[in-house]
């Protein structure tokens, strides 16, 4: 069972930023709360693309 999660890495990417702009949007108090996987922040990517649609939607998927 493959679990729909995103790393930071994958983040970085998705959004197009730089590792510290990256890293300050997911510290944000309304963006999704990460969970750990062998010690690792990771995301629920639906979640996430939740959160865009929201708040970033110039970072669509078909942007």
């Amino acid at each position: 069972m493959k679990l729909d999660l995103v790393g930071f890495g994958e983040l970085v990417e998705r959004f197009g930023l730089s590792r510290s702009q990256t890293y300050r949007l997911s510290k944000r108090p309304d963006f999704p709360e990460p969970g750990l996987t062998s010690g690792r922040r990771v995301w629920w990517t639906a979640e996430v693309e939740q959160w865009i649609s929201e708040h970033r939607p110039d970072l669509g998927r078909d942007a």
